[in-house]
């Protein structure tokens, strides 16, 4: 029997949102890539989040790729709809304290020459009629930043990808195998017996940490994070446009973690709350059908010890956004269409990714934690010109 043999210059192994773009900057270079994923599309992190692309959230070495993905998603969805909405996104402060830390952000923004402008509580109002007057007291809103649909983006730009010359993907391909071959080259092997062959290989592997180099993984200081969300039933009736952030993620967001006036604040926190134990903040994002993702929570363990994350959703967790959210919107509706988790993987820096190269051919890039969805289209960008020296 002969085996399938399929040849590129470039492998990425992953479809999700770091290794499209990983794809799609090598095309962009003119490789000719092929990209394999496990399942029939993908369905890890990329596509269970809220779909907010939110650059003013990192800190400035990750912005800087955050506001490059924002150029390149617009330049992706001028050539093909991949789900870009450019609605903007806000930063609702409660209290004295969150209102200073948004203001210091502003500073900060303005330096860095990336536009935000300050709100009133009463402009806030205006774009948001439903926000209580007893919580906002102001705002920092981002014109420039992007929402995407979390379940369609990427399915989309696979379908953009598959339109370009030099690509193929195969899906439900899982990988066994992947080490050095002849001649300077790399071999990936499918669990079906089916051999690729590249000059490079670049494995973007989310949280699957058991397939390929487990060793490699288990040894590291990555870690799986648990995320639990839930989506509120349509309410045609009204709009939330963009992304809305709210204190919670005002006091937790790495970006407000460089104003003078974040050590002080968090020191005062209560750490021994519901909300922070679970690690939530309440995030609103409305979809093009009125329905609203709301959440979220955070766990953690160790790559090593991923099977301790359960697979519960936890009712709990699902009335605090609920209880939380009600203070800060007055919403038609409140009722749940459905709740889930996903599972994102970061250094113990969140603000860092993980990356190492095996026989100068063999490159893994993963551990870009909640930044996927905001930063992978620039940060891929940059990590294939130092793969290839350029």
């Amino acid at each position: 029997m002969t085996v399938d043999h399929h040849d590129a210059d470039l492998i990425v192994i992953g479809g999700g949102v770091l290794g499209a773009f990983h794809a799609y900057h090598a095309l962009q270079r003119g490789l000719k890539v092929i990209l394999l994923e496990r399942h029939a599309a993908p369905q890890g992190a990329t596509v269970r989040n809220f779909g907010q692309v939110v650059p003013s959230g990192l800190d400035q070495h990750w912005q800087q790729f955050g506001r490059q993905s924002l150029q390149i998603y617009n330049t992706i969805q001028a050539q093909f709809d991949i789900s870009i909405r450019q609605q903007g996104s806000v930063y609702i402060a409660s209290d004295a304290e969150e209102l200073t830390l948004i203001e210091e952000l502003h500073a900060i923004n303005a330096a860095n020459d990336y536009t935000s402008q300050l709100w009133t509580a009463a402009e806030c109002r205006q774009r948001y009629p439903q926000l209580r007057s007893d919580y906002c007291g102001g705002g920092l809103f981002f014109p420039d930043e992007l929402s995407v649909n979390p379940r369609m983006m990427v399915h989309r730009l696979h379908q953009f990808l598959a339109q370009q010359p030099g690509f193929n993907s195969h899906f439900q391909t899982p990988v066994c195998e992947l080490a050095s071959a002849a001649h300077g080259r790399v071999q990936a092997t499918s669990t079906d017996g089916r051999r690729f062959t590249a000059d490079k290989a670049l494995v973007c592997c989310g949280s699957e940490f058991q397939m390929l180099f487990p060793q490699l993984f288990h040894a590291s200081d990555l870690q799986a994070v648990k995320l639990q969300m839930l989506r509120l039933k349509p309410q045609s009736s009204m709009q939330l446009p963009g992304n809305i952030l709210t204190g919670r993620s005002i006091r937790r967001y790495e970006s407000f973690s460089q104003c003078p006036s974040w050590h002080e604040i968090q020191a005062r926190q209560d750490a021994d709350d519901f909300a922070a134990k679970w690690g939530i903040h309440i995030l609103f994002k409305q979809e093009a059908d009125g329905g609203i993702i709301l959440g979220d929570s955070h766990e953690y363990a160790p790559a090593s010890q991923i099977d301790t994350l359960d697979f519960d959703i936890r009712s709990d967790i699902n009335q605090c956004f609920i209880d939380e959210g009600r203070q800060i919107f007055d919403l038609a509706s409140w009722d749940i269409e459905t709740s889930w988790y996903g599972v994102y993987c970061q250094t113990k820096n969140p603000a860092g990714i993980f990356t190492q190269t095996i026989d100068n051919h063999i490159h893994i890039v993963t551990g870009i934690g909640g930044k996927g969805m905001t930063s992978s289209a620039g940060f891929a960008k940059q990590h294939l010109e130092e793969i290839y020296n350029d």
